[in-house]
């Protein structure tokens, strides 16, 4: 096949086609942003929040994710100002970054699993869920986290999809407002065995409420390899203009079980290559909320494996030298202290079970 002239029968002003030069691959996009390891405290919940702080800070994690939780903030308690306040100074000692995630199994109800959801048919138990999140926002914004958590709960029984879905969107158009006002996203999961449990669902009420902004993605890497059609590094590309969130640990194709790394069958570099390559640049969090009985020894064991799964893969990861908080010369934190905004207070067994959600 002839596919332009050669240059014998070319004359002087005519040049081969361009499109007989094959074209290179776009290179990918730099990798700017070191990753950044964090630990959920719903793998440490037999620690008190102090404690667990100066664990992660002591392993050399970079951050934390803070479910709010009786144990440790609790969302509704009277002295919360306080509470926040005094995170807040122990997170600017150590050094930590946090996201604030709101997959507490009771906290609002002592009966039912992750109830009321925000697809419940009754409006007040809806509403209760609400305030949650808008209390997690606004906690989020004290506390200058990178997002809040959320996901949409299971279909209650004798309620059709197009219901849920419309409950869904209505319940969370206050909270989305409220994201936006405080500058910190709303970042949604998509869990196994909820409404809202694929990207391509995400993608289904990110367009049902007109893409706003304050809507992203927390983006499970277990829940890839679970249930998604993609692996999960392409996963991760997938959804990486809308990733604000990730939550890591191991798991098996079909099975809904947050398992340690090694133990299921995820190939980590190739994960951590796409986070890279894509310039995700929050918290990658390990969740492991099955394991708080051994919830030390898993935050020591799990932070080696992810660092050696990114120098396998060549991926730059932040190497934290957070100093002791107790010593008179440790350094001022770099970044502005979050405390200092805060106004000053008053004295004073696996999941795919029927509830479905994170374990």
């Amino acid at each position: 096949m002839k596919l332009g002239p050669t240059s014998r029968e070319s004359g002087p002003n005519e040049k081969t086609p361009n499109a007989v030069a094959p074209h290179p691959p776009p290179p990918p996009p730099p990798r700017s942003l070191p990753l950044r390891f964090g630990y959920g405290t719903n793998g440490l919940a037999d620690l008190r929040l102090d404690d667990a702080l100066a664990l992660l800070a002591d392993l050399g994690y970079d951050g934390v994710g803070l479910t709010l939780d009786h144990m440790h903030l609790d969302p509704f308690a009277p002295d919360l100002a306080v509470l926040i306040r005094h995170i807040a100074h122990r997170l600017d000692a150590l050094g930590l970054e946090i996201t604030v995630e709101t997959g507490a199994r009771y906290v609002l109800d002592a009966r039912r699993k992750h109830g009321p959801s925000l697809l419940d048919p009754e409006p007040d138990d809806r509403a209760r869920r609400v305030d949650l999140l808008l209390r997690a926002v606004q906690i989020a914004g004290d506390l200058g986290a990178h997002a809040v958590h959320c996901f949409s709960g299971t279909l209650p029984p004798g309620t059709t999809a197009e219901t849920g879905w419309q409950r869904l969107a209505e319940t969370l158009a206050p909270v989305l407002d409220a994201a936006a006002y405080v500058g910190t996203p709303l970042a949604i999961e998509p869990e196994p065995g909820h409404l809202l449990a694929t990207l391509a669902d995400f993608h289904r009420l990110r367009l049902a409420l007109d893409d706003p902004a304050s809507l992203g993605l927390t983006l499970d890497i277990g829940h890839c390899q679970c249930l998604e059609p993609l692996p999960p590094a392409d996963c991760v590309r997938a959804a990486a203009p809308w990733l604000r969130h990730v939550q890591i640990e191991d798991m098996r194709r079909d099975v809904h079980e947050h398992l340690p790394f090694g133990d299921g069958e995820i190939d980590f570099p190739p994960v951590l290559a796409a986070l890279a390559d894509t310039g995700y640049g929050g918290l990658t969090v390990v969740e492991l909320p099955r394991h708080s009985h051994a919830g030390p020894h898993y935050a020591e064991a799990s932070l080696p494996f992810l660092r050696r799964a990114a120098a396998s893969a060549q991926v730059t990861v932040t190497v934290t030298d957070h100093a002791d908080p107790t010593s008179p010369s440790s350094p001022v934190p770099s970044r502005p202290s979050r405390a200092a905004n805060l106004p000053v207070a008053p004295p004073g067994e696996p999941s795919a079970i029927p509830e479905g959600s994170t374990p």
